[in-house]
């Protein structure tokens, strides 16, 4: 007779779950049992915590577009749970998290491990949260998890106690009241905008004299359509961080990443432009938006709780992004002024120049801007890759030029240090045969990044491609906080919550029976990096690099700047610091 437990595994392979992400625990022992009796569909990924295999799932559904799936049992695993369940609910992205309980009778009484899970996940599963207690429940319960999860783009828990997992299952639902069937079945609606809204929107568009696009990730899969309304418009086009990997940055027109991170480029295009149109993007960002009434504003989005939400909007279009820019692109005219054009093209090949000038400036012992902007030409073009919360953040955001389609996620509105390892083993996962890279920095490999390395040690030797690439920016500072705490602060660097303990990065992969390559000098990084790529197993390339070189936006208002003399005359040792901080803003035009 199979269990509650083999029918739960059962339906997430009718649901087409490749994997299941998890840590063991005897309250779901009967789950792990019937994992195993399935032959590894679905296969059980074991992570080192439960964060790191919530972090997965929410990898697997970004790298994917399709479900990701966690299992952690009662109590502490429960709550670890929550960091990675956390952003895939502020990213918006479909994660199932089945969670064991405790034996139903002892609810209540105070048990080993007994903790209120409706109370615990009701915030960050709130759309979709139920406990089985009875075996007829198990498959619409779980359904609706998945149905939710996918059509609301969140994360579901369902919550199973250990007796029901070791229950009976029913094979045959009677059709009788209080007994509800389900199908293993969702579909997407083709959303587009009315008529009326698109000529609105055309009008609002054919107006502008000097017209810029915001592309976020909404917008993947239009980029054809995004390169055309350009041309048509005499445009330009900036990116929200998560949406960089959606358009090509290589094209005339394309300023790079908007925002704190972003380019100069970016910056002079959204302080110029008099139209706006923002295709599936909602960046929180606001000051680096055009200032409120400098621009007429078109929003596209599929979600019509976020048009308007972040810009005063005049026209809103409420569809899919492809469908919608294709129907609104007959109604464009062509824009015979290209004054704006040259004037943007001009701005994107001084800030590749500055870009480049940046990367080449001595640091001590090694500019972090050179290893990531060297890292460009050695990219396979296959590559998956991922992106820690940190200083790498900035440099990935400037620096990375990824290949046309190759995928790269990282924790956007949560922002939480942690995610590029266990991102990466899922993107790894789900596509064996494409080399992947993760750049990380000190403190979140630290974190966490240390513990899924050993994952990566555990799996790589099944995979088809063995190239899995870590970069370490090994600074011994949490360095994005201590920048802002000079610049959004006015103090000095607070050693002793910055300093991140020494560690040997390559020496430990190494250990792991990976590879490991020390860099401490600019001569080092080209080669570095055609040894990663050419490696038969998986690299941790420790970059030495220096915490001094400035993690600041573009063109940053004085106001912002003498903040951050206010916090580097309060410290002893600020002197390079205050040079690399006099040298961009030198570059970018501004005078200290």
């Amino acid at each position: 007779m199979s269990t509650v437990a083999d029918a739960l595994v059962q339906r997430l392979r009718t649901w087409g779950v490749p994997r299941v992400f998890g840590y063991a625990g005897d309250g779901i022992d009967p789950i792990l049992a019937a994992l195993h009796r399935s032959g590894g569909d679905p296969e059980f990924v074991p992570a080192r915590h439960e964060e790191m295999a919530a972090f997965m799932a929410t990898g697997h559904a970004k790298y994917t577009g399709e479900v990701g799936v966690c299992l952690a049992t009662q109590g502490p695993g429960a709550i670890h749970l929550l960091n990675g369940l956390y952003d895939a609910k502020l990213d918006r992205r479909p994660v199932v998290a089945i969670v064991g309980q405790v034996v139903s009778t002892a609810l209540g009484t105070g048990y080993l491990q007994e903790v209120d899970l409706h109370a615990l996940f009701k915030d960050v599963c709130g759309q979709y949260l139920q406990t089985v207690f009875a075996a007829e429940q198990l498959p619409v319960l779980l359904d609706n998890a998945m149905r939710t999860a996918i059509s609301e783009r969140v994360p579901t828990c369902l919550i199973i106690p250990h007796d029901v997992q070791r229950a009976d299952a029913v094979d045959d639902l009677p059709h009788s009241h209080g007994v509800v069937p389900s199908s293993a079945v969702t579909a997407r609606p083709r959303v587009l905008p009315r008529e009326d809204d698109l000529r609105r929107a055309a009008d609002v568009l054919n107006a502008g004299r000097r017209p810029a696009l915001l592309i976020g990730r909404g917008a993947a899969g239009a980029e054809h359509e995004i390169a055309r309304v350009v041309e048509a418009l005499g445009a330009g086009a900036t990116a929200s961080l998560v949406g960089k990997p959606v358009v090509p940055e290589d094209a005339p027109w394309h300023t790079g990443v908007m925002g704190h991170l972003g380019t100069t480029a970016s910056a002079e295009l959204m302080a110029g432009c008099d139209t706006l149109l923002i295709v599936g993007c909602n960046d929180p960002w606001t000051e680096f938006y055009p200032e409120p009434g400098q621009a007429r504003a078109v929003q596209v989005d599929i979600e019509a709780r976020v048009v308007g939400s972040k810009y005063p909007v005049e026209a809103a279009l409420v569809g899919d992004s492809g469908e919608t820019l294709r129907a609104l692109l007959p109604l464009l005219r062509h824009n015979p002024d290209r004054d704006w054009e040259q004037k943007v093209f001009a701005d994107v090949s001084r800030w590749r120049t500055l870009a480049g000038e940046r990367a080449r400036t001595p640091a001590d012992p090694l500019n972090p801007e050179l290893v990531v902007h060297e890292l460009s030409g050695a990219l396979p073009p296959d590559v998956q890759v991922a992106v820690d919360v940190g200083s790498s953040t900035y440099w990935y955001a400037r620096h990375l030029a990824l290949p046309v389609g190759a995928p790269a996620h990282t924790s956007s509105y949560l922002a939480s240090m942690g995610c590029a390892l266990p991102y990466g083993v899922a993107a790894k996962l789900r596509a064996p045969d494409r080399p992947v890279v993760a750049l990380v920095g000190d403190g979140a490999m630290q974190m966490s990044g240390l513990l899924e390395l050993i994952t990566v040690a555990d799996l790589w030797r099944t995979w088809a491609d063995p190239r899995f690439v870590v970069l370490v920016l090994h600074n011994r500072d949490l360095n994005e906080v201590t920048w802002e705490q000079r610049e959004m602060e006015g103090d000095p660097r607070f050693p002793t919550s910055q300093r991140v303990p020494d560690f040997p990065y390559a020496g430990y992969a190494e250990l792991l029976g990976l590879r490991g390559i020390r860099v401490d000098s600019p001569d080092q990084v080209g080669g570095a990096w055609r040894e990663a790529f050419d490696a038969d197993r998986p690299v941790v390339v420790e970059a030495v690099v220096d915490p001094a070189v400035p993690l600041l936006a573009p063109h940053l208002p004085d106001e912002k700047v003498a903040k951050i003399h206010q916090g580097l005359d309060q410290e002893p040792e600020g002197g390079a610091e205050r040079e690399h901080l006099r040298r961009q803003r030198a570059a970018e035009g501004h005078g200290e």
